[in-house]
């Protein structure tokens, strides 16, 4: 797979597992079957068609002037498709601008992770900034940071792209920045179809069980960082 990755941007990259025959076009079947390999559950994938809807004409444009009637995405001119009101990690061209990606860390994480800190044998909770995460709230602060005039399609096509990525990757009520750089470069699509195909099942993300729960339980998307806050106390009170 190397070798067919090799000079690809880190847009193309993105995309890439979609791409199942290596020819550098998407048709909405393969955008339905990679959305299913990811977990996501049929009604969700058959939304995720309107990928192509959207933004087929736009990478089109580096072929043809014509709209592709299959509404086929191809990867080669994915960059025309990038639109307004986004973070700008990604350049015109697609490449990754790592020092953008960690400024939304720097700026946007409002708590980072708690973890028991052992110092002169006191076990205590003490604030970890290796590892930089982004909950709810930071994401909707986010959102409307980036939001620019007159661009409706660019607000609404942001908002959708950052609740897929909850869906897929919330872990303890947070985005994470590990698991977020791998999604920009698209090595964790291809590492959760192999947790899903080796394990039957994969642990992390949110689904209609956290959402259920949720409701019972009359709780929020503060729910799971509470969760982890307590499970925190509890480990650090048995260290004591």
């Amino acid at each position: 797979m190397s070798h067919l990755t090799a000079n690809l941007t880190a847009l193309q990259l993105h995309v890439a597992f979609w791409d199942y025959n290596n020819d550098s076009i998407i048709t909405p079947i393969e955008i339905y079957r990679g959305f299913r390999d990811l977990g996501f559950c049929i009604p969700f994938s058959l939304g995720g068609l309107l990928i192509n809807i959207f933004f087929s004409y736009p990478t089109t444009l580096g072929h043809s002037w014509l709209p592709d009637p299959l509404f086929r995405i191809y990867t080669d001119s994915i960059h025309k498709a990038k639109h307004g009101s986004d973070t700008g990690v990604y350049s015109s061209d697609g490449s990754l601008r790592l020092m953008l990606f960690d400024e939304v860390f720097e700026k946007m994480d409002s708590s980072s992770a708690e973890v028991p800190t052992r110092i002169d044998n006191i076990t205590r909770l003490e604030t970890d900034r290796r590892e930089p995460s982004l909950g709810v709230g930071d994401l909707f602060r986010l959102h409307a940071k980036n939001r620019v005039a007159a661009d409706p399609a660019g607000w609404s096509f942001a908002a959708m792209e950052w609740w897929t990525t909850w869906l897929l990757l919330q872990r303890e009520g947070r985005l994470w920045k590990e698991d977020l750089r791998s999604i920009y470069d698209g090595t964790l699509f291809w590492r959760i179809r192999e947790e899903r195909e080796k394990n039957g099942q994969r642990r992390q993300g949110y689904g209609w069980q956290d959402w259920l729960g949720g409701l019972w339980n009359n709780g929020t998307w503060k729910t799971w960082e509470i969760r982890h806050k307590d499970r925190v106390k509890v480990e650090a009170e048995k260290e004591l």
